[in-house]
């Protein structure tokens, strides 16, 4: 089948999304059924953040070796079966095996599909990240609608995500098929790449940034559901509806915002942004309505929408070692905080209550205010071969 090459990326992030928000969507169920409190799910779950810290620091160069196609199958595909194989599992220290492997896969794909998308940009000469990160979105809030009311309908868990796999499994092995690797980016002299991927002092004002976006994304998307329940009783459909609302804003931004960027400037961008997220944060944990918490979600969703991507943009084009390097140092300082952010306001929301735990992510969003500056507009590449017209959408 006839993709364009960045179509070929936008799937690999949706259907990544996809695999994981059909487990995050059932996370009060997976709880019961593990027996563990809040505190020992946030724990459980951290197994993934282990994994995906190993493979950011570690996997940059076995990525280069096997090529984006290869890297897209493995990472892909078995992330998905993966995921869907935590139902089966009977005990909280299974869960965090099987989720350590699959925080290794997370991180060579967050890798692989941020230095393709960034080299396909340089091609077309415009803005792309962000609708790949909306591609992301997309798939967390289509499962979230779906997983609603799959929920309410007594769907089991084990049934869910095996189904959520096939799908996966068919789409992935279609789209990644004729993926090939993009041309690299001239950085005017020939950079060794370290073997170890690690931030740089240049790199660390984008690290939070990175941090700030993600950690808001954590906040809402995996404890959305369990927040409505606990807080307001609420129902499995309307409890959805956190996660629902949030993914939704998040992906309409992310699909929509390129334009805006090569307007206005990722400073202005990025800034009005995470003001709106620490509004979203102010009234989730203040809410005293329903409503009132799932128009906070959705401010959240919008706020942390295209930060991430902008910092990704900007690590990217960085000439200081190779893109992949700089991309997997970012990744291993804030796409881990997506991982760590279930144990860290499971913690929180144990002890000081599920309201509480949200206004962590208020000093996270000043510190990324404050760091604005390091986002650098994008840069198209002169030297690499222009993608067809027909290429370009």
């Amino acid at each position: 089948m006839r993709f364009a090459p960045q179509h070929r990326i936008y799937v690999c992030f949706f259907l990544f999304a996809v695999s994981m928000g059909a487990l995050l969507a059932r996370m009060p169920d997976l709880q019961m059924a593990l027996g563990v409190d809040k505190s020992e799910l946030g724990l459980t779950l951290i197994g993934a953040a282990i994994g995906a810290l190993i493979s950011l620091t570690f996997a940059s160069p076995i990525i280069a070796r096997l090529g984006a196609r290869t890297t897209a199958f493995i990472t892909v595909l078995g992330s998905s079966a993966l995921l869907a194989s935590v139902p089966w599992a009977t005990s909280a220290p299974l869960v965090f095996a099987i989720l350590f492997f699959e925080g290794l896969l997370a991180g060579a794909l967050e890798i692989n599909l941020n230095v393709e998308i960034d080299r396909i940009e340089a091609q077309l000469g415009r803005g792309v990240m962000n609708r790949a990160h909306g591609f992301w979105s997309l798939g967390f809030f289509l499962t979230a609608l779906a997983a609603s009311a799959i929920r309410q309908a007594g769907v089991p868990m084990q049934l869910h995500l095996a189904l959520t796999f096939t799908a996966v499994a068919i789409v992935g092995t279609i789209a990644i098929a004729g993926m090939r690797n993009a041309p690299a980016r001239d950085t005017g002299e020939e950079v060794k790449a370290p073997l170890i991927a690690l931030p740089t002092w240049g790199l660390l004002p984008l690290c939070g940034i990175g941090i700030a976006a993600f950690l808001v994304e954590g906040a809402g998307i995996d404890w959305s559901a369990i927040y409505m329940r606990d807080v307001f009783a609420s129902e499995p459909f309307v409890g959805g509806l956190g996660l629902t609302l949030f993914t939704f804003f998040m992906a309409g931004a992310r699909l929509f915002i390129d334009p805006q960027v090569d307007r206005f400037g990722a400073h202005a961008v990025a800034s009005v942004l995470l003001v709106l997220a620490a509004i979203g944060v102010c009234a989730v944990w203040a809410a005293p309505h329903p409503y009132v918490a799932l128009m906070g979600f959705a401010l959240m969703g919008g706020g942390c929408s295209a930060v991430y991507p902008l910092a990704v943009s900007a690590a990217a084009q960085r000439t200081d070692r190779p893109a992949h390097i700089n991309v997997a140092a970012l990744g291993q300082m804030s796409f881990v905080v997506f991982f760590l952010a279930p144990p860290l306001l499971g913690f929180i929301a144990e002890h000081a209550g599920i309201r509480t735990a949200y206004l962590v992510c208020l000093p996270f969003i000043v510190y990324a205010l404050v760091s604005i500056k390091s986002l650098a507009g994008r840069k198209s590449d002169p030297s690499l071969p222009e993608l067809p017209e027909s290429s370009a959408t």
